[in-house]
Parts: structure tokens; C-alpha cells; sequence
């Protein structure tokens, strides 16, 4: 419509003209082109009209073709629902049936045991007349009620019962017990196998080495004031004796020797000694020191993979390693109780990471019992609350040397897997003179109760083997002499571990065939 407009104006334009053109021009050539002028016109104005006419048709039919492909998508979709709707149909009805059939199935079920229920009741009711008829045949054959029958049967059948009782439960006990050790060996076992740990013997060094005897003369320096100047700022005793070639560093703070030793160290060779850069050096050394203490506490908690932790916790376990006990080094045994622990709670199917961490923090009181007045069982029970860990590790930490009862499957494998640490081949070190008295004095002990023939220490002193005389010692008595030697052991004995005392009483009778 718009280009039939436009060829009208576009023609009546060029009609103007051409008239225009015919009235001013002159002659007879002007006149014709004028007509041609407006042949021409005319003939644009139609072949405009055509185009316009063709493109308004093209138009068209893609509009229509659009048209038609959104009209057949539409249909598509409705066609799909419909598929859609009719499944989900269909399957109601399947379900329907199923549930009808269902339905006819329990309602016949429930037919059926009415009936079986109405037959027993009958049954109940004769079978109860033909007891009550047998009763009072047997009333009148033994001249006793049917209370004085009764009573008698119930002792006869309890004493029974009593006996068999027994013997199921001992066969269960020892069934059970067998069972648990079998488990418990295989669970350690596959433990310590998992555990790759190298053994290595670690043992503090409270020893520097000099170059020479002349270095001895320099660390004192005159009148003293070098070997005070190293005393005041660590905080350590210097003792220098005839040892030739050593110096020997003394303090009961780990963590204050091992920065005495490394600030010797430095200042030897470095050769300048001297209060002020004596200052320095212990002063740098200590940050440095600092640095170690939080990187060992971290890779620890990433080695086991543990999860987040307080940092000044963090920080108590890197300084387990300048602890040691018995030669064993705090952090190592720490790493090994966690590990031990952490594969036995996922053989048990416990929480294998608060296993590790239990164990891992179980001896974090040594970290500051050198600090602190208490024992490291209760200083560490103390940090572990402080810190917010939960109630398991806590536990752990507090049991794990039968302080307390312990209160959760994890407490027991903690204290389980500090005693494999601490008992493993290699892991802890002691003098061959304390090891032989400390098996003296367990013998001794043992041997020191009336009625005990023989003592034995085995196991590297890990068991007493206590053999009693039968005459004088019954069994209940065995029980009494197991538990005062075991209070006397930890009352008078210092031992790392843990040590079993075993009481054995028999009789053997012994003939010669001539």
C-alpha cells in the first residue's frame, strides 16, 4: 500500500514537470520531450509499482512460512505432553492394578489367619481341659496340690537352668574373648605393618664441640663476661670441665638448651665472641627457633591430614620436638600414635581423622610440663579444653594412662597405640644398668609376698610371671597377690609403658612306674 502511494506522488511530480516543461518550451522539439519525459515517468511509476507489488508477495509468503513452522513446533509439543500424559496414565493404571491385587491378596491373607486364629483358640481350649484333666489325675496319684507340683518342678528345672546357664555363658565368654584377641592382634598387626615409620634412636645433645682448647678461653672471655653474657641471655647453665674439646650446655627447658647449642654453634664459627653480638646471635637464633617450632607443628598436622587447628596449638606440637622421653623423640612418638591410631579406628570403622588427632595430642602436656606445675596428663587435658577440641580427644588425653576410665572406643586405641610406639623395637632408649635393676626390683617385689614360690620379669619388663605355692594360695587369694604386686609396682617403680602381672597356681601330681 505504502508503494502504490509513492508511485502516485513519484508520477503526479514528474506529471508537473513534464507539463511545466510543455507550456515554457517553444517549439516542437520541446514538446516531444516533454512527452518523452513523461512516457518515461509513467514506465518508472509501473515498473516501482511491480517491485513493490513482488516484494509485498515475498513478504508475505515468509511470513507465512514462519507462520506455518511456529504452528507445526506447537503441534510437536502438544503431541509430546500428550505421549507424556498418556505413560504417566498408563502407569497409574498399572499401579492401581497392582495395588487392587495387592489389596485381594492381604484381605485373603487376613481371612486365612482368622480362621487359623479361630482353630487355635479352639485347639488352646481342649488342650487346656485335657491338661486340667491330668493334673487332677496326678493330684490324686501324688497326694500333693498343683502349687506343691509346681514349685518342685521350678527348683528342679532352675537348678538345671542354672547349670547350663553357667556353661553357656563361660563358653561364651571364652569364645568372645578368643574372637577379640584374634581381632585386636589382627588390627595391630595391620597397623604396625601399614606404618612405615623408620626406627631411629634419638637422644637429647647437651654437648658442643670445639675446634679446640683455645675456644674454651674465648667463650669465658675476660674475667667471665662472655660465658655470663651467653648464661643471661639463654637462660642455661655453661659447664666447662676438663672434657677436652666440649663444653656441656645444662637446663631443664628443652627448647632454651637447643637454642644455647645453636647460638654456640654460630658464635664458634663465626669466631666473633662478644657480649653484644652474643645478643644478637641468641636473639636471631630464637626467631629462627620460633619459625622451626610452628613449621614442625604444621607439617605434622599436613603430614596426617588432620584439619585445622588452633595455631598456638600448632605451635605446642612443633615444640614436642625438643622433647624426649626415654630417648624417644615427643614429636616422632606423637606422628607414630596418630598414625597407629588412625589405622585402627578405619580397620574398627570409627572416625579415622579424630583417631589421628586424639593421638596427636595425647602427650601435648609435655610440650609446657616443664613450665607448669602438673602432671603432662593433666596440663595436656587443660590445653586440649583451652583449645576447643572435643570431648574424645580430651578423653584420650586423659586415659590414656588409666588416670580415668576411658569413655569412648578412640580413648582405648590412643592408649593402645602409645604403648605400641613406646614398645616397638628401637623406639626408646635405656641404660643396660637401669634396665637390669628395674627387672630386679620387679622380681624382687613379687618374691616378697608369703605363699610365692618363683618370680619371673620377661618380656623386657613388660610382664611378671608370679608363681604361687597351691597349698598356701587358693584362687581367690591369686587375685589378691596379682593386684597388691601391680599396686606396689606403681607405687614404687618408675617404668615407661605399661607391665602385666600374671599369677599362676596349679597342682600336678607325679608318679614314677617302677
Amino acid at each position: 500500500m505504502n508503494f502504490d502511494v509513492l508511485s502516485i506522488i513519484i508520477g503526479l511530480v514528474v506529471g508537473v514537470a513534464a507539463v511545466f516543461l510543455f507550456n515554457s518550451a517553444t517549439g516542437r522539439n520541446a514538446k516531444k520531450e516533454a512527452l518523452k519525459i513523461l512516457e518515461d515517468a509513467n514506465n518508472q511509476a509501473k515498473s516501482t509499482v511491480k517491485q513493490a507489488v513482488l516484494d509485498g508477495k515475498t513478504q508475505v509468503y515468509d511470513l507465512k512460512l514462519q507462520a506455518e513452522k511456529e504452528i507445526k513446533e506447537k503441534r510437536s509439543e502438544v503431541i509430546d505432553q500428550e505421549n507424556k500424559l498418556q505413560r504417566r496414565e498408563d502407569s497409574l493404571n498399572f499401579r492401581d492394578e497392582n495395588l487392587t491385587q495387592k489389596e485381594r491378596k492381604l484381605d485373603e491373607k487376613l481371612r486365612k489367619a482368622e480362621e487359623k486364629s479361630a482353630q487355635l483358640d479352639k485347639m488352646e481350649e481342649e488342650l487346656q481341659s485335657r491338661i486340667d484333666g491330668q493334673i487332677a489325675i496326678l493330684e490324686r496319684v501324688s497326694n500333693m496340690s498343683k502349687e506343691e507340683a509346681r514349685q518342685e518342678l521350678m527348683e528342679v528345672v532352675e537348678a538345671k537352668i542354672q547349670d547350663e546357664v553357667a556353661v553357656y555363658i563361660r563358653e561364651q565368654e571364652e569364645e568372645a574373648r578368643e574372637k577379640a584377641a584374634e581381632n585386636a592382634r589382627e588390627i595391630i598387626a595391620t597397623a604396625i605393618q601399614r606404618y612405615s615409620q623408620d626406627e631411629t634412636l634419638d637422644r637429647t645433645v647437651s654437648v658442643v664441640t670445639l675446634p679446640s682448647e683455645e675456644m674454651k678461653g674465648r667463650i669465658i672471655g675476660r674475667e667471665g663476661r662472655n660465658i655470663r653474657a651467653i648464661e643471661q641471655a639463654t637462660g642455661v647453665d655453661l659447664i666447662i670441665d676438663d672434657t677436652p674439646e666440649a663444653i656441656t650446655v645444662s637446663c631443664f627447658d628443652p627448647i632454651r638448651r637447643e637454642i644455647a647449642r645453636l647460638s654456640l654453634e654460630t658464635l664458634i664459627r663465626d669466631g666473633r665472641i662478644q657480649p653484644g653480638r652474643i645478643e644478637d646471635v641468641v636473639n636471631k637464633t630464637t626467631k629462627e627457633m620460633n619459625q622451626n617450632i610452628q613449621k614442625y607443628g604444621e607439617d605434622a598436622c599436613f603430614k596426617l591430614q588432620i584439619g585445622k587447628m588452633d595455631k598456638e596449638l600448632v605451635k605446642l606440637i612443633g615444640r614436642m620436638r625438643y622433647r624426649y622421653s626415654y630417648g624417644q623423640n615427643g614429636l616422632e612418638h606423637s606422628i607414630e600414635v596418630a598414625s597407629f591410631a588412625g589405622m585402627m579406628a578405619a580397620e574398627l570403622g570409627l572416625n579415622q581423622n579424630l583417631a589421628k588427632r586424639a593421638g596427636l595430642l595425647h602427650d601435648i602436656g609435655k610440650a609446657v610440663d616443664f613450665e607448669q606445675e602438673g602432671t603432662h596428663v593433666e596440663l595436656g587435658a587443660k590445653l586440649a579444653k583451652k583449645y576447643g577440641e572435643r570431648w574424645e580427644v580430651i578423653n584420650a588425653i586423659e586415659s590414656h594412662h588409666g588416670d580415668v576410665p576411658a569413655k569412648c572406643l578412640i580413648a582405648n586405641l590412643v592408649a593402645a597405640a602409645d604403648t605400641l610406639s613406646a614398645a616397638r623395637p628401637g623406639a626408646r632408649y635405656e641404660g643396660i644398668e637401669n634396665y637390669i635393676n628395674r627387672l630386679e626390683s620387679l622380681e624382687k617385689i613379687a618374691n616378697d609376698f608369703d605363699g610365692v614360690e618363683k618370680a619371673y620379669a620377661i618380656q623386657a619388663g613388660r610382664e611378671v610371671r608370679v608363681m604361687v605355692v597351691p597349698e598356701k594360695v587358693d584362687d581367690n587369694k591369686c587375685t589378691m597377690i596379682a593386684r597388691e604386686i601391680k599396686d606396689r609396682i606403681e607405687n614404687e617403680l618408675t617404668y615407661p609403658g605399661q607391665i602385666k602381672v600374671t599369677v599362676i597356681r596349679e597342682t600336678r601330681a607325679q608318679e614314677t612306674a617302677k
